[in-house]
């Protein structure tokens, strides 16, 4: 057994050592065992002998990628997607006209007649402040009433696989917002036979942070127009979208909720 693991012994640090020896002999043993890695908080990984095997011709950087990918250099700014959400990023002109149309027309009289795009506008970038702050902090069982629940259950499995260096750029000041804007209005009645009509408005919302933004308008400072391609500030920009729905049943009125949300980074799409 000693010699069968000095051929597998590769010459790196003595911790990395006992785990390469504690594989083998396991390995040689028999049966399947469990390998934790916590260089980045992932999950452990299941190491069979067969695979123990092939990766005896691999180098120890390239094991040391499968499983502590995240163990050198600095840790990755780049966000992975809170949920299955296509990334808007401009708004679109028709859907912008249309927005106006059914705000003004048709949600307004019929519907709520304290409704208007300026005032959601502003509420809406309040409630972003505190959802993500909520997530970046994974207090997300907190987020019930603010969240619809199947939001709840795929931000719980999201975080899971997220470092802390990511979580803490989901975290948005409402200060931090220099653009937004309603990308669709839309409503939705339940029209099905027999049953009571049931009323809908969603909002999807966009809005471009620049990290630190606040801090830098309270020094008299303000970002540049072309601050999308200057190296300096593309790693601060996320943007966020948020898609809003109430009920408005009769009777059965209900208030704001996020029944979808994602953040990304346009940065991270340039180094792809």
């Amino acid at each position: 057994m000693k010699n069968l693991t000095n051929v597998y012994f590769f010459k790196i640090h003595p911790q990395k050592n006992l785990f390469l020896r504690n594989c083998i002999a396991r390995n040689f043993a028999g049966g399947n065992f469990q390998v934790v890695c916590n260089c980045d908080g992932s999950p452990s990984h299941n190491l069979t002998s067969n695979e123990i095997l092939r990766n005896r011709k691999l180098g120890i950087n390239d094991i040391k990628k499968r499983f502590c990918s995240s163990n050198s250099g600095p840790p990755s700014s780049k966000l992975p997607p809170l949920m299955n959400f296509p990334e808007i990023v401009w708004p679109s002109l028709i859907k912008s006209i249309r927005n106006f149309i059914l705000a003004t027309f048709i949600i307004k009289p019929y519907l709520d007649r304290d409704f208007n795009i300026p005032d959601f506008v502003m509420g809406s970038k309040k409630a972003l402040e505190v959802v993500s702050s909520k997530i970046s902090q994974g207090d997300v069982k907190n987020l019930e009433g603010l969240v619809t629940g199947d939001v709840v259950l795929s931000l719980q499995k999201s975080l899971q696989y997220m470092s802390v260096f990511q979580r803490e750029q989901i975290a948005i000041n409402s200060e931090d917002i220099y653009f937004s804007f309603p990308y669709q209005v839309g409503i939705m009645f339940n029209e099905q036979e027999g049953q009571e009509q049931k009323r809908f408005v969603e909002v999807t919302m966009v809005f471009h942070t620049l990290r630190g933004l606040a801090s830098m308008r309270e020094r008299g400072e303000e970002p540049p127009l072309n601050m999308g391609v200057m190296p300096e500030y593309q790693k601060r920009i996320s943007i966020c979208n948020y898609r809003f729905i109430r009920e408005y049943t009769k009777g059965k009125e209900g208030d704001w909720t996020i029944n979808l949300l994602n953040h990304f980074k346009p940065s991270d799409q340039l180094e792809e």
